[in-house]
């Protein structure tokens, strides 16, 4: 086992850590799976020999996957945010969550389909919303109150007026 980090993001799963954990990695850059450790012995949810917690990172972030059973389960209180450089960037990590089973959601917000939530997030959102002309940044922001996934140029064209 390696030297764990100081701070480790663990995520409570069913039975599915390790499907989550390599989608995330084949998904997200600077994301993999790092070890899979099956359990020593039988467990309330699960049997000697099941996968019981398996190492990853999503883009740099040290995450631990943990089979803890269906006792609970994910909501948005917990999200991975994404900044996005551009709407190819965006529509990429929109479309992989959705298209494999997940829901869209609105203001950019989708679920995975593991119950994991995900804020696809443009920068130029994020500028738009917190732009130094008030009138602008709310424009952006009733743009954005009404969308699901975000469409770049619709912001740009809000904010400029």
């Amino acid at each position: 086992m390696s030297t764990p980090a100081k701070n480790t993001i663990c995520l409570w799963f069913n039975r599915d850590a390790e499907d989550a954990a390599r989608f995330y990695a084949n998904t997200f850059p600077d994301s993999s799976v790092e070890a899979v450790h099956r359990a020593p012995g039988d467990f309330p949810s699960g049997k000697e020999g099941d996968v019981l917690t398996v190492e990853f990172s999503v883009m740099g972030i040290p995450c631990l996957g943990l089979n803890g059973g269906p006792a609970f389960t994910h909501s948005e209180a917990f999200s991975f945010q994404v900044a996005t450089s551009d709407q190819a960037e965006t529509d990429q990590y929109w479309n992989a969550i959705v298209d494999n089973g997940g829901q869209e959601s609105d203001c950019g917000w989708c679920k995975d389909k593991w119950g994991i939530s995900w804020q696809i997030t443009p920068v130029a959102l994020m500028q738009a919303i917190t732009h130094s002309d008030q009138a602008a940044a709310k424009r952006a922001f009733d743009a954005m109150m009404t969308m699901q996934k975000i469409d770049i140029a619709r912001i740009e064209q809000a904010c400029r007026g």
